[in-house]
């Protein structure tokens, strides 16, 4: 069982006080499958890399850890979608030459990134996750990133 703290506690002394990790809100899909013992992770920073959830209906066949040395920087995007609000992304700029992650986006082609968010790569599209059904702390994100790997930049990309 991993014993590392999850909430931030700014009086803690260890590294471990820097991690950063965001829960999904409970689902009906948890309660009726009877995954409600925890909230599951839907990203965290921690001092080996970035862990990226899996929505919660294929949360363990979409999770994908990245390690901090395949990691150039962490990426806040957003793209329009006609008549709703602007979905938001958390994502990671991979090294050139690293494999697919597991996720929800990891099926869509070139062509469908470029149709949905020209102005996000097709890579870092697919190692993103949509922020829905929990809360990104931009300010907590950016501590835990210099805390743990000061040489990787958070990024906002530009809307197209």
């Amino acid at each position: 069982m991993d014993d590392r703290p999850t909430e931030y506690d700014p009086h803690m002394s260890s590294d471990h006080s820097a991690v950063y990790e965001a829960r999904y809100a409970w689902t009906p899909f948890q309660i009726l499958s009877g995954t409600w013992k925890g909230r599951l992770v839907a990203f965290r920073v921690d001092e080996r890399g970035v862990t990226l959830g899996g929505a919660p209906a294929k949360y363990e066949r979409h999770k994908a850890f990245v390690p901090w040395p395949e990691i150039e920087s962490v990426a806040l995007w957003s793209h329009k979608v006609v008549g709703a609000a602007p979905m938001r992304y958390v994502g990671v700029r991979r090294k050139p030459g690293t494999p697919v992650l597991p996720g929800p986006n990891a099926g869509l082609s070139r062509e469908q990134t470029t149709k949905l968010a020209p102005h996000v790569s097709h890579e870092l599209f697919l190692a993103s996750r949509c922020v829905t059904m929990w809360t990104l702390d931009p300010h907590r994100l950016a501590e835990a990133v210099s805390a743990f790997a000061p040489g990787v930049p958070v990024e906002t990309v530009p809307d197209a």
